[in-house]
């Protein structure tokens, strides 16, 4: 015979290791981090149709979103609905779009994360407002973002997309 603890006290060691388990997946999940499914192609090449990726929620709580971050956020027009797109413009600056070329504050602004020959139309000039931002899809041509919709306000952004973990031959970082 074993000596040692009773089914009983096993089990009830085993429903607290599963509840804490529970509360802690949970408070990971509202607090910390969350999967997101890429379900368009509008951030093409960055992130691809079927994509699964990790959003760190709360790096922006310490911290404000720059340039070139990959945010997932509330869709303004339809809150209830996620969307993730890149930063292009920060609060205060003045954007357009000229020949194919982003501009900020009158500059040239290279955007390395783009493929090249991406075809851009022009837009602008607007002055972003205080706490929004200007989103973009990398996937310029097919992508509803801020051109469509205006500006993305501050209040929205749900984090920053950090990681694809699936399909494992996309592993790796979002950048």
């Amino acid at each position: 015979m074993f000596e040692g603890k009773n089914r009983g006290s096993t089990f009830a060691e085993l429903l607290e290791s599963i509840a804490i388990a529970v509360i802690l997946a949970f408070v990971i999940r509202i607090f910390l981090f969350q999967p997101f499914y890429i379900p368009s192609g509008s951030m093409e090449p960055t992130l691809m149709i079927g994509d699964r990726i990790i959003v760190n929620k709360i790096t922006y709580r310490f911290s404000e979103p720059k340039r070139g971050d990959v945010i997932v956020f509330k869709y303004p027009l339809e809150p209830k609905r996620d969307y993730i797109k890149r930063v292009v413009g920060l609060p205060g600056e003045t954007l357009e779009i000229k020949d194919g070329t982003l501009y900020i504050n009158d500059r040239p602004t290279p955007e390395e994360y783009l493929p090249p020959n991406v075809p851009l139309a022009d837009y602008g000039p607007i002055t972003i407002p205080k706490n929004a931002y200007f989103m973009m899809g990398d996937n310029r041509s097919n992508s509803q973002d801020s051109r469509f919709w205006g500006t993305l306000q501050r209040d929205y952004i749900i984090g920053k997309a950090v990681l694809i973990f699936w399909p494992l031959n996309r592993f790796g970082t979002i950048k």
